[in-house]
């Protein structure tokens, strides 16, 4: 059982790369991520899942690459990474719908707030690529306005580390674990576990939370839905 109707989880293109980060996916790991957001779905929530795209591509290959045209190759990463993930849960049986920020009919769906809330009322999992469609937005504020704009309970987002630290726990021994925290406390702090964009427009458009804990184990998400205090609440 969990509180939740609806989530957006943040699955980064990582969660679907080899452990050693030699080639862009691992396939038994992409059947573990989709195995994990179907268990989600089995809780009785509805799922939207925002991809990143850092497995296939990050950033710019030199400094004079036009950044637009880098923020679109990512946005493209991001479809390729939903696609894959539909692959697999429909392999598992399931329903499954990509939507993408950009037109692109051959391959998946145009994102509508209407088709996405509908196909989640049908029992899809509705994996969200794309981005936001626009450059210079990280997927981390595309998660944050599609959990706006389709009304989720929370948005989950996983991290290699616990949580929000005071400090890069990386860098930092001393870094301490932060179990609650309002959004303009992390902004005002500057902690940038998601970047400001994402936490403004929570904070503005009063998305309930979002939930950040580690995600090296993906049955972590099905612990939190359930209701487990993992990692970091953030909340108006």
């Amino acid at each position: 059982m969990t509180a939740y109707k609806r989530i957006i989880l943040k699955l980064s293109g990582e969660t679907l790369a080899p452990e050693n980060k030699s080639g862009s996916f691992d396939a038994a790991r992409v059947d573990r991520a989709a195995k994990a957001i179907v268990d989600l779905s089995d809780m009785g929530v509805q799922v939207g899942v925002v991809m990143g795209g850092g497995n296939i591509w990050r950033g710019r290959f030199s400094d004079e690459m036009n950044p637009v045209n880098a923020d679109q190759m990512g946005m493209l990463a991001t479809i390729i990474n939903a696609l894959a993930v539909q692959d697999a849960i429909t392999r598992m049986g399931r329903k499954a719908a990509v939507l993408t920020a950009q037109e692109m009919t051959r391959f998946a769906r145009l994102y509508t707030r209407d088709t996405a809330l509908s196909l989640m009322e049908e029992g899809y999992v509705v994996l969200l690529a794309g981005g936001s469609g626009n450059p210079f937005f990280t997927t981390d504020t595309a998660a944050a306005l599609r959990a706006a704009e389709l009304n989720a309970d929370a948005v989950f987002k996983g991290t290699t580390v616990e949580g929000v630290f005071d400090s890069d726990p990386r860098k930092n021994p001393d870094a301490k674990l932060i179990r609650d925290i309002t959004y303009q406390e992390a902004i005002d702090r500057g902690l940038r576990v998601m970047d400001l964009t994402a936490f403004m427009l929570c904070m503005e458009q009063k998305i309930p939370e979002i939930r950040v804990f580690a995600m090296d184990d993906l049955d972590n998400i099905l612990r939190v839905a359930a209701g487990e205090k993992l990692g970091t609440v953030v909340h108006n």
